[in-house]
C-alpha cells in the first residue's frame, strides 16, 4: 500500500507539472519581453515628449506615471498566464491596494498634489520658489516629489502633498521684480541731495526698466536716522546681479558725496555720577 502511495504522490507531481510548467515558461518568457517592450516603450515615450511642446514638468510626471502603468500590465499579463483568473486578480489588487492604501497614505496624498501641480500649475521646472524657508530652483518633479535646487548648491527633496497645501513664493512667474534698498541718514543730511543722488545711481544701471522709472522716498522717521527707500524694476532672472551692483553703487555714491551711514549714538545722564564730581571738585 505504501508502494501505491507514492506512485499516485509521483503522479499527481509529473500531471501537475505537465499542467503548470509550460504555463511557467510562458509566463517566464512572456515577462523577458514584457521588460524589453517597457525598455523600448519607454524609449520612445522619451524621444516623442522630446520633441513635442509639452513642458518639462509634465513630462518628468508622465514618464513616471507610465512606467508604474506598464509594470502593473505587465504583472496581470504574467498572472493571467499562469492561471490567475481575472476575477482573483482584481481581487488580489484590490485588497493589495486597500493594504498599500492604508500604509501608504502619505504618498498617496503625495500623488495628488503632483497632479494638483501639474493641473493648477503653481510653479513649473526651471521656476525660483520659495516653500517654507526653502529657497531655489524646482529641477524635477516627479509623481511623489518636487526637487529644487537651492543657491549653495544644496538638492532639496520636497512631497508634492505638503507644497500642494504650502504657500508657494514663484518668484519666476512674474517677468520682473522690484529692487528695494533701505539706506539709514543722519537727521542732519539733506534729504533732496540724497534723492538726488540714489536716483541718479539707479538710472545709471543698464539693467533695470524705464517703467515704472526708479524712485526714492523717505519711508520712516526712526529714533536715530532717517530711513529712505530706494527702487527701481529689472527683469526676474537679473534681480540678484541688479540688486547687488546697486546696492554696491549707492555705497560708493554716498561715500563720494561725503554722505556716512549713521552709528546710533545714545547719551547717558547720571545724577549720582555729577554729584560725586560736585563733591570732589567744590567751586
Amino acid at each position: 500500500m505504501e508502494e501505491n502511495f507514492w506512485i499516485h504522490v509521483k503522479d499527481v507531481f509529473v500531471n501537475y507539472l505537465m499542467d503548470v510548467g509550460p504555463r511557467v515558461i510562458y509566463a517566464i518568457i512572456a515577462l523577458t519581453i514584457g521588460v524589453f517592450v517597457i525598455k523600448f516603450a519607454m524609449r520612445l515615450l522619451k524621444r516623442l515628449l522630446k520633441k513635442s511642446k509639452v513642458e518639462l514638468s509634465l513630462k518628468t510626471f508622465v514618464e513616471s506615471l507610465s512606467v508604474f502603468l506598464l509594470w502593473g500590465v505587465l504583472l496581470f499579463l504574467v498572472g493571467s498566464i499562469i492561471g490567475i483568473k481575472a476575477s482573483s486578480f482584481f481581487a488580489i489588487f484590490g485588497a493589495a491596494g486597500i493594504a498599500i492604501g492604508l500604509a501608504l497614505q502619505g504618498s498617496l496624498a503625495n500623488f495628488a498634489g503632483g497632479v494638483l501641480i501639474l493641473v493648477f500649475k503653481p510653479f513649473k521646472v526651471g521656476d525660483l520658489i520659495e516653500v517654507n524657508t526653502t529657497l531655489g530652483f524646482v529641477q524635477k518633479i516627479d509623481i511623489l516629489y518636487t526637487r529644487v535646487k537651492t543657491y549653495d548648491g544644496r538638492i532639496v527633496t520636497m512631497p508634492n502633498g505638503n507644497l500642494s497645501n504650502s504657500d508657494v513664493d514663484n518668484r519666476s512667474m512674474n517677468p520682473y521684480r522690484r529692487v528695494e534698498l533701505d539706506l539709514k541718514f543722519n537727521y542732519s543730511e539733506n534729504m533732496d541731495k540724497i534723492r538726488e543722488i540714489l536716483l541718479d545711481t539707479l538710472n545709471k544701471h543698464p539693467n533695470i526698466i524705464d517703467d515704472p522709472a526708479p524712485d526714492a522716498w523717505l519711508n520712516e522717521i526712526g529714533e536715530y536716522q532717517l530711513v529712505i527707500t530706494s527702487r527701481c524694476w529689472t527683469k526676474s532672472e537679473d534681480f540678484w546681479v541688479v540688486y547687488w551692483e546697486q546696492l554696491e553703487a549707492v555705497k560708493k555714491a554716498l561715500d563720494k558725496e561725503g554722505i556716512e551711514i549713521p552709528v546710533p549714538k545714545q547719551n547717558i545722564v547720571s545724577d549720582q555720577f555729577k554729584a560725586q564730581i560736585t563733591q570732589r571738585n567744590p567751586e
